[in-house]
């Protein structure tokens, strides 16, 4: 039997496909894969499918949780900076932030990447970010996929996307309807811009080489690494407040800012009332917001605007839950605000 590693095609080369290359990206991969093999995952590299054991010891009626994205335009500046090894977290964190949302625990994660040409140094700090992603978010990355696209992408881009799988028992899946009026609204803060609104970035901005060395007093770096900055993976925190409090809402804010995320995590009857001056807002939205001059509306619908994550509870589980999730790993939570009565709507006063 031949050796993958023994297959080739100079046909396919002169095509504009380098399969030698798809093996070399594969054996860089193996080192940051194989920290991050967890219980029930199988080596996941060189085979057809990823395998995963599940155990539900302990549940009654096991629930598989699904969710999937990817990094977006983000990916620019990555091809700018030329740095590669943090899109990965990025598309980890965009999976896995829904998935925790209603109380399941991701289990694995798989990748696809497109790109112009493989470059096996390049794909495997992308993959590199991805196992990193997983350690933070304590999943196991099973398999993945990378796809030469000569002639359709240009050579030195690619885009990459991802899925995740949870699970929750059906009785610990969060229900918005036990949500009432006079529950608190906990922020756990961002990293920052996260993985959402990059093509109005670019539009502010720019895209172009400046960008590296644009510095700005109130940013700790250059522009383009502050933009860079992975978006953060609250899993660990979530998890460890679902141990001891039952939240009634969980909400990842990505694109669509507050006004379209906050909604979603709210009951009958029930709206979000935020006051403005409470919300931590980083330095690089308010830079965002000045050299666009994009209305506050347009950066609340837009941006997270410093807060990653909302998780409601009652208001005699609030020093409980911040406790909790303070003692997971998220050590800046904070009360954003509170329940009124209202039709599924956010009011920042």
């Amino acid at each position: 039997m031949t050796s993958p590693m023994k297959s080739e095609s100079e046909s396919y080369k002169a095509a504009g496909v380098d399969i030698t290359a798809g093996y070399r990206a594969v054996e860089l991969m193996r080192s940051h894969v194989a920290r991050t093999l967890l219980g029930g995952a199988a080596d996941p590299i060189g085979g057809f499918g990823g395998l995963f054991e599940l155990d539900t010891a302990g549940m009654e009626r096991p629930v598989l949780v699904s969710g999937t994205d990817g990094v977006g335009t983000k990916v620019k500046l990555a091809f700018l900076l030329d740095r590669h090894d943090t899109v990965g977290i990025d598309c980890v964190a965009m999976c896995v932030n829904d998935v925790i949302c209603c109380g399941a625990k991701p289990l694995f994660f798989l990748d696809y990447i497109a790109c112009g040409r493989n470059v096996p140094e390049k794909i495997a700090a992308i993959v590199g970010g991805v196992a990193d992603g997983c350690v933070q978010a304590g999943c196991a990355p099973i398999g993945g996929e990378t796809a030469e696209h000569p002639g359709l992408m240009p050579v030195d881009e690619y885009d990459l996307a991802g899925f995740t799988v949870g699970v929750v028992d059906k009785k610990d899946i969060l229900d918005r309807n036990e949500m009432r009026p006079g529950d608190v609204i906990i922020a756990l803060p961002s990293s920052g811009v996260h993985s959402n609104g990059f093509s109005l970035v670019r539009r502010v901005f720019g895209i172009g080489e400046d960008g590296e060395n644009r510095t700005y007093a109130d940013l700790d770096a250059p522009l383009w690494e502050t933009l860079l900055t992975p978006t953060r993976i609250y899993v660990k925190p979530v998890l460890k407040l679902l141990s001891g409090v039952r939240p009634r809402g969980i909400s990842h804010v990505t694109g669509g800012g507050f006004y379209e995320n906050i909604p979603r995590s709210l009951g009958e009857g029930c709206a979000a009332r935020i006051e403005k001056k409470a919300v931590r807002t980083p330095a690089v939205f308010r830079i965002i917001q000045r050299e666009g001059n994009i209305p506050e509306r347009d950066m609340f619908n837009t941006y997270n605007m410093g807060v990653g994550m909302t998780v409601t509870v009652a208001a005699a589980d609030a020093d409980r839950a911040l406790a909790l999730l303070r003692e997971g790993g998220a050590p800046d939570a904070y009360v954003l605000g509170e329940i009124v009565a209202g039709e599924k709507d956010v009011m920042l006063v």
